[in-house]
């Protein structure tokens, strides 16, 4: 066995898998750009070696410096994690004339299966089944146009070298291929120093299924039953569950021996997995195959209890499984939904800044429910906007689906982000969603479901009364507190008011205590717009950020930010001011005059920090509605800008190369 390790990769899967060779005996090495100097991962290593600059081209992604920092620091092996080198067989290759081990399958496997195209001739070889495309070198935009139409739309161009949805587009005409040809090849070069793309039909209303292989050197491969992909958001995975709720007994074998037999062809030796496309009537079809360890092989690991990354490294060394396909057994139900530093408000744009507050739930055995989250931040991490967005990756397990589920909804509402914008709101909407929680969804469940983005829940009529119950919970301890400092003139409370007004939104809600008194736990009874009486119970004290307690019969976990005048509650992907008021203020409060927001329509803002691009028009040209204004990159993703009406350019604020605030102007209109 090997006794130190490198790991060349940044963030929260470098931290994954320094938890398990920690737990193994083994030391690890970590590697860091100017850009994660301060990372966490960099500071659980044993040791850590600078490779130079921010950008991932001039850092992680050179072999060379790999290289270096094993020899420097002895490093006997190396694990890739996901993205970067993981999938480079020349890397891999460059590895083994230097005697260090690669944590992953023998380039022959690499090479076969780790490109998108090859992969598709070695699977159709195989007379494994497999999407309709065209699989060759395509030339430019005109030829891409011309295979698109002998494919019939819709049809996905993606990167060869691609994965985590970069460098791939879905055209679903003739005049979006070129521009999604286009930006396939731009994206995939800046992510994968690859530029090469290919064409296969866009199946749809696909779900996005993926078998969990296990292989070692001596023969043995096995499958650990399959992850359900498919709520995702540009082709970008955003929630994942294990097992999958649309799979059946004969079918799940049918695919795991199909990925076995894949995995067997190409001499398979580690963890690895086998993505599929399944229709509505459990057809399946050999998608690609990752030669490396899954963003979501955490759920697996929760329904099988088996350490993959362990199993990577044991392989690695050389080992035999001392696992059958017998002995795996999928128990329970795991979720896991992706954190993102995104704003799900502003079509998902990217965020980035420094993480004020991060304070995740707590990990471990809660009764049946099991909570994992696998990050590499903390709080004062600083989010770049040269890597991936994916702040951590917060897993449930619980007996029942329903029952893991409803674990994730509680933990969401418990995860405290403050500093950037991220989805938690999203997530936690989703955990609530009718469709998602009958499991009838698809890769465009997202598309379908929010078709104009997603925008602030509004809370029903008994969502309105429990919030109100909050905020006047809040609000009664806030008073007390204030009357009990000395030194005040005269205490503005004096005996418990009975009657209150709740301003939740723009809405108006009678407020009143019928029985209890304020103490810390708290419980009182109150009637909200004359309804029946609830019983309201918490130990919240002012200043924490979680409020948790009962209202009526229904247990509620939300987040309380404190406003001027009021505060900001969070829950279940809502997210509302609510202000308690006496009467008499809540009369004068409806007299205020609104605050105008200022007319930004003649202007192109940025909508996320970012990189220009390029700069499609001059000062003076008109444009129609549709056509490209600007290119933005951010966080390895190009945003294309288009103009939402006919305008004329007056003055232009932004060059190419220029990095860009959220909102700052990039062009102005006449």
């Amino acid at each position: 066995m090997f006794t130190k390790i490198l790991i060349a990769n940044r963030g929260e899967i470098a931290c994954r898998v320094i938890k398990t060779a920690r737990k193994m005996g083994i030391a690890t090495v970590a590697v860091y750009s100017d850009a994660d100097r301060d990372a966490v991962h960099v500071e659980m290593a044993d040791e850590a070696v600078h490779i130079g600059p921010s950008p991932a081209a001039q850092s992680y992604l050179l072999p060379e410096k790999i290289i270096a920092a094993c020899k420097e620091t002895g490093a006997q092996a190396v694990h890739p994690g996901y993205g970067f080198l993981s999938e480079r067989a020349a890397f891999c290759e460059a590895l083994e004339a230097e005697g260090i081990v690669f944590i992953g399958p023998k380039p022959k496997a690499i090479k076969a299966m780790g490109d998108k195209i090859e992969s598709k001739k070695f699977a159709n070889a195989a007379k494994v089944s497999t999407v309709p495309g065209w699989l060759g070198v395509i030339e430019n935009a005109d030829h891409a146009e011309k295979i698109a139409g002998e494919i019939g739309y819709p049809v996905m161009i993606k990167a060869s070298a691609g994965g985590g949805g970069k460098g791939m587009r879905i055209a679903w005409s003739q005049s979006e291929v070129r521009d999604g040809f286009d930006r396939a090849r731009s994206e995939a070069k800046s992510s994968f120093g690859d530029d090469r793309v290919f064409i296969e039909k866009f199946v749809v209303d696909p779900r996005h299924i993926e078998i969990q292989v296990l292989a070692d050197a001596h023969g043995t491969a096995l499958y650990l039953g399959e992850r359900e992909c498919s709520i995702q958001r540009r082709n970008q995975k955003v929630a994942e569950e294990a097992p999958s709720p649309f799979l059946d007994a004969k079918t799940r074998k049918a695919m795991g021996e199909q990925a076995v037999a894949l995995a067997k062809a190409v001499d398979y030796q580690s963890a690895g997995t086998v993505e599929f496309i399944v229709d509505a009537e459990k057809n399946f079809y050999f998608l690609e195959m990752n030669t490396r360890l899954q963003v979501e092989h955490p759920v697996t690991e929760l329904i099988t209890r088996i350490d993959l990354v362990e199993q990577m490294i044991r392989v690695a060394a050389g080992e035999k499984l001392d696992i059958k396909q017998s002995d795996v057994k999928l128990n329970g139900w795991a979720v896991e939904s992706r954190l993102y530093a995104e704003d799900p408000y502003r079509n998902f744009l990217p965020s980035i800044g420094r993480l004020t507050r991060y304070r995740p739930p707590e990990e471990g055995t809660f009764g049946d429910v099991v909570i994992r989250n696998d990050t590499g931040v903390t709080e004062g991490s600083e989010i770049s906007m040269f890597y991936d967005p994916m702040v951590a990756k917060l897993c449930t397990w619980a007996p029942t689906r329903i029952e893991a589920i409803d674990a994730m909804s509680e933990a969401l509402d418990s995860f405290i982000v403050d500093g950037i914008e991220h989805n938690i709101p999203f997530l936690a909407a989703l955990m609530q969603h009718p469709r998602w929680r009958e499991g009838r969804i698809s890769t465009g469940f997202i598309a379908e479901e929010y078709p104009d983005g997603f925008a602030p829940i509004v809370p029903d009529d008994d969502e309105k009364a429990v919030l109100a119950a909050i905020a006047t919970a809040v609000e009664l301890l806030r008073r007390d507190r204030l009357d009990r400092l000395g030194g005040r003139l005269a205490p503005h409370s004096g005996a418990l008011k009975r009657d209150w007004v709740v301003k939740i939104g723009e809405d108006y809600l009678k407020a009143a205590i019928l029985e209890g008194m304020i103490s810390i736990p708290m419980e009182i009874d109150l009637s909200i717009d004359g309804g029946k009486a609830l019983t309201v119970t918490s130990d919240w004290r002012p200043g924490d950020l979680i409020w948790r307690g009962h209202v009526g019969a229904r247990k509620v976990t939300a987040q309380i930010r404190p406003l001027p005048n009021g505060l900001r509650i969070a829950w279940k992907g809502m997210s509302v001011t609510a202000r308690a008021m006496l009467p008499r203020t809540a009369e004068l409060e409806r007299l205020m005059p609104e605050k105008v927001a200022p007319d930004t329509s003649k202007m192109l803002l940025c909508p996320m920090p970012g990189l220009v691009v390029s700069i499609a028009v001059a000062e003076g040209q008109e444009v129609k509605v549709g056509e490209t204004l600007a290119v933005v990159e951010a966080m390895k993703m190009e945003n294309v800008l288009r103009a939402d009406r006919d305008l004329v350019v007056s003055k232009l604020n932004a060059k190419p190369g220029d990095s860009l605030a959220v909102d700052a102007v990039i062009m102005e209109f006449a």
